[in-house]
């Protein structure tokens, strides 16, 4: 699209950018005023001019999406919204990181209209928007057809000099070079200043030649106060290329500020009110009331509102023409779009009868990915370079390629903490279920993407294989102790740790199913016994074994050694009840009643197993009750001879029973 030059927007408007930000971040006493003043002419610029939106229709399908990656410049975004027309009020920009705020101090999903994602964790936001950019290939690769090009928007962002710094950069940007994703446009804000001072400190590589080399086209801004070349850069960028395109800004942060010009002291902390006052009177503004809009730019909202509902007209009469001539491609387009699942997608879903072999829960991982596979289309997902480990390869699936992007296999490559932020990007932009998986010890990479996954409501899914000491010969370092309980801590995720092929069917069924927060699937490398009878996955726990004497709890494959426990205990004359509880979280959160029903508070002999770190169980345990579980790092040797070294056995988890019910007073 073109944008005159005759039509580079006012100082004024700019201006008001960049008091508002001031004036939201001195009201609060905290925040980052500086970033904001030096991007206010690209940030105008970008959503009065270039960025396709409908400021009354924040989530209309065929906008444009923007991230802000360096989330701590929230208020330049706050005050673009609000000047734009979006539902967000000046009294919403007073009320800046106060609780209950619509405009918190990093931007998060959900919260204000108009934001894509939450970034806060730099890198985070740039790895969302090549999600992003990737998932609109995805779509219009599988639904444009000649004439009728109705997925076709673009994704842009807005970086810091820190985003560049963080690893993750590093990984997305190397993606979305290899991949052509030639609709992602950012714009990285090259002000030389971080928090601590220059970023000569700690930062001097070239930027330029390194997304060049990753196979990005690189575009720059000489004067980020210059209208006039910011619109000939995005002018640029809006021309078809198979590459992504960086545009190099030179922007001044605290920009007007006498004293805080090109100075790490605007970085993070508001101006204070002598110095708001001298850069007002800098840029020619009143130094009162704050918080001010002039009609002049006032007006622009109601302009713009109007031309967002002209470019969703104009979009709904090609989704009209579409559906005329692809009808049951725009039935199917708009059920993904709406999040809808199909019905009978779970139909297919295996069922494994006390004949069938015992199967590593990885490998009935895959049988059940590829059930649903072929009934959920928007179904689509990879690996970190192991999918063929983690058996995570939808078969005739076709691969994601450099241009190519009608296939449902993505190869991410060695890039986890990329991978998990991608797959975040592509669950926000809609029209697609995602997964990504790798080992379960690599889960630390992805830990932040994960918790922001949660954070934003996202229903992603990632999967992890080789879950336990169990995997032998790899030894310590490929063996996930910690991990489990990690990633229990973080609100809002479900962690399912399936007992056999059974479970693992029903964990899919339950993470496809959560359409509101991310779902973990953890896998087995060894073969489990299959498990016949009620699974009950959906409710997190339930009685595998019945028994009155004591409880065994474990998860995974600890289930299997609870059941020789019991066999163990019954030949001492102990009746021992089995509970298999695949997802602690899931089952905390049902209903009392149906808790003490599958384990009583009356029994008060316990014993809860996990080869893993016992941080968590003693709350299943209880008071009298023991905890099974390895608080040391694994041994290089086959599995099954750590995992008994490590005391991970039947024998072990009966004798714990019978202390439990001495202690109890059996």
């Amino acid at each position: 699209m073109e944008f005159p030059l005759s039509l580079a927007e006012p100082p004024l408007c700019i201006t008001t950018v960049r008091t508002l930000a001031i004036d939201g971040v001195e009201r609060a006493n905290s925040g980052h005023p500086g970033a904001p003043m030096g991007l206010a002419p690209v940030g105008w610029q970008l959503f009065s001019g270039f960025l396709r939106h409908s400021p009354s229709n924040p989530t209309w399908p065929g906008r444009d999406r923007f991230v802000l990656s360096n989330g701590h410049a929230s208020m330049l975004l706050y005050a673009l919204l609000h000047l734009t027309g979006y539902d967000l009020t000046l009294d919403d920009l007073r009320s800046f990181r106060t609780l209950g705020s619509r405009t918190p101090g990093h931007p998060e999903r959900g919260v204000a209209p108009g934001v894509e994602v939450a970034t806060g964790p730099l890198g985070q936001g740039l790895a969302n928007a090549v999600g992003m950019a990737l998932t609109e290939r995805m779509l219009a690769g599988r639904f444009n057809r000649p004439g009728h090009d109705i997925v076709d928007h673009r994704t842009w962002f807005i970086c810091s000099d820190g985003d560049l710094m963080e690893g993750i950069s590093h990984e997305a940007a190397s993606l979305a070079g290899f991949l052509k994703l030639g609709k992602l446009v950012g714009v990285y804000d090259d002000n030389l200043i971080s928090l601590d001072g220059p970023t000569s400190l700690s930062f001097g590589e070239d930027i330029t030649g390194r997304f060049e080399a990753y196979g990005w086209r690189v575009l720059h801004i000489a004067d980020g106060n210059d209208p006039a070349a910011i619109t000939r850069a995005f002018n640029e960028a809006s021309v078809g290329d198979e590459r992504p395109t960086l545009i190099r800004c030179r922007t001044n942060i605290g920009f007007g500020s006498p004293n805080k010009h090109d100075s790490s002291s605007s970085h993070g902390s508001p101006l204070g009110a002598e110095e708001v006052i001298l850069t007002k009177r800098a840029y020619g503004w009143p130094e009162s009331p704050d918080f001010l809009v002039p009609d002049e730019v006032a007006a622009w909202a109601g302009e713009l509102i109007e031309r967002g509902k002209n470019s969703e007209r104009e979009w709904d009469g090609r989704m009209a023409a579409y559906r005329v001539a692809f009808a049951s491609e725009a039935t199917e387009l708009e059920r993904r779009l709406a999040g809808e699942l199909p019905s009978g997608w779970a139909d297919d879903l295996p069922v494994y009868g006390a004949d069938a072999k015992p199967i590593a829960t990885r490998s009935a991982s895959k049988e059940a990915l590829n059930a649903i596979a072929g009934r959920l289309p928007e179904l689509v997902g990879g690996a970190a370079d192991l999918a063929s480990s983690t058996n995570t390869v939808i078969t005739d699936g076709g691969d994601i390629s450099p241009g190519s992007f009608e296939g449902r296999n993505i190869h991410f490559g060695v890039r986890e903490h990329a991978m998990a932020a991608v797959i975040n990007g592509m669950s926000a932009h809609g029209g697609v279920r995602v997964f990504g998986s790798t080992f379960l010890t690599f889960s630390d990479y992805m830990k932040n993407p994960i918790r922001m996954a949660s954070l934003m409501h996202l229903p992603a899914i990632f999967v992890f294989t080789h879950d336990s000491v169990a995997l032998g010969e790899d030894g310590p370092t490929h063996q996930p102790i910690e991990h489990l309980a990690g990633l229990r801590a973080i609100p809002g995720v479900a962690v399912i740790r399936p007992a056999d092929a059974n479970e693992t069917a029903q964990a899919w069924k339950v993470a496809i199913e959560r359409t509101d927060r991310p779902t973990i699937l953890i896998f087995t490398r060894q073969a489990l016994p299959i498990i016949t009878g009620v699974v009950d996955v959906a409710r997190g726990a339930y009685v595998l074994d019945d028994g009155d004497d004591c409880i065994l709890i474990a998860s995974g494959s600890e289930v299997a050694v609870a059941r020789e426990a019991r066999g163990l205990l019954a030949a001492d004359g102990i009746s021992a009840r089995v509970v298999s509880m695949p997802s602690a979280e899931i089952f905390s959160a049902q209903p009392a009643d149906y808790r003490d029903q599958v384990i009583p508070t009356a029994v008060r002999a316990r014993v809860t197993v996990e080869a893993a770190a016992t941080l968590g169980w003693h709350r299943f345990a209880g008071d009298l009750g023991e905890v099974i579980g390895i608080d040391r790092f694994g041994e290089s040797a086959p599995g099954e001879l750590v995992l008994e070294a490590l005391g991970i056995t039947a024998d072990v988890v009966a004798n714990a029973a019978k202390r439990s019910m001495d202690r109890v007073g059996r």
